[in-house]
């Protein structure tokens, strides 16, 4: 089943994300080359791609989980949740319905 891992950054956390960045891109890809990731992506903090210095408000992955405790669990352990990134994360079942 599809799960939504909605994550909320730690104010002033742009300079652990960025360090942090290379292993938490490291464990998205594995979910990619599973075939389990559906997309992934932070929220830029203002109206634009590259947000510079203003950084990101969090991120949204939406992946293949065999359980919601399993996904909570891989959301647990993400790098940026370990580093202080995320101050908030929260996992819930998703329906995808488009595209087809």
């Amino acid at each position: 089943m599809l799960y939504a891992i909605i994550c909320e950054d730690e104010a002033g956390s742009l300079e652990k994300r960025l360090k942090t960045r290379p292993a938490h891109l490291e464990r998205l890809l594995a979910l990619q080359d599973q075939g389990r990731l559906v997309l992934a992506g932070p929220f830029p903090a203002i109206d634009t791609e590259n947000p510079g210095e203003a950084g990101f408000s969090g991120s949204l992955i939406v992946a293949d989980f065999p359980s919601l405790t399993e996904a909570k669990n891989w959301a647990e352990h993400d790098p940026y949740r370990q580093a202080g990134v995320y101050k908030n994360v929260t996992v819930k079942p998703f329906k995808q319905v488009f595209p087809q």
